[in-house]
Formats: structure tokens, sequence, C-alpha cells
């Protein structure tokens, strides 16, 4: 890889992560924060599942997912289902509030992000997504 690609894509990632955090802190326009919002989007789409299998997808501390969940369940957007062999144990399941929460802040994140590629073609949205989706399974690794 020439050291100049390098370079543009270490910096136009630095400035997507800043106005990415800048755009999606503004609280007028998005009711969830990244984390709540990436929480309640895996349990809506994969369903009910522990802290400990959370924290892993996630790459995060235990303690960490623990309490962005609880967070989630006080505001009634999560509730917990008891595992029937560990009384310990327990998974999160996604509610009616939070899924109708979880809708109208995706649905504002996809009218925000059609906006700005509105002038792009459909092959390059393609491209582009695809790209994102190969980078971010690279952090993984």
């Amino acid at each position: 890889m020439q050291e100049k690609s390098l370079e543009t894509i270490e910096l136009e990632l630095a400035i997507l992560i800043r106005r990415t955090t800048s755009v999606t802190t503004n609280k007028k326009i998005w009711n969830l924060d990244r984390s709540a919002y990436l929480l309640l989007r895996r349990i809506a789409m994969k369903g009910a599942v522990g802290v400990k299998v959370l924290a892993e997808e996630f790459q995060l501390d235990i303690s960490t997912v623990s309490r962005q969940a609880a967070v989630l369940e006080q505001k009634g957007y999560l509730f917990k289902i008891p595992d029937p062999v560990d009384g310990r144990a327990y998974s999160f399941q996604i509610t009616e509030v939070g899924t109708k929460e979880l809708n109208e802040h995706m649905q504002s994140r996809l009218e925000r992000i059609a906006g700005l590629i509105q002038d792009w073609p459909d092959d390059e949205c393609e491209v582009f997504g695809e790209l994102l989706k190969k980078f971010n399974q690279a952090l993984l690794k």
C-alpha cells in the first residue's frame, strides 16, 4: 500500500469519527447514545441475549455492558428473562417501548445518511457500505 493512501485513510477516519461523534451527540436530533443504540439494535436483530455474549460481541467489559443494559432497563427499553437453569443468570429482551424508540432513532439516522449521500450513484453507495463492513470486520481480528 502506498504511504499516501494510508495517510489519506488515517486522516479521513479521524475526521469521520470526530464528525460522527459531533452529530450523534446532538440530543435535539438523537434520543439514544451510541452504546444504547447498538445494544438495542443487536437485541432487536438477533433476540434475547446475556451480558456476557454482548460484552464479547462489542469487545467490552461485562461490567460496562451490565451498566449500559441496566440504564436501558430503567428506561423501559429492555427487560430481563431469568435463566431457567441458573437462577443468577438472565438475558435481556427488547420491550415494545424499546422497539419503538429504536425504530424512530434508526429512521432518523437513515434519513440523515440518505441526505448526505443522495447525489451518490447506487453502485458507489453499495461499494461504500461493503468497504465499511469489511473495515469493521478487520477491526475484530
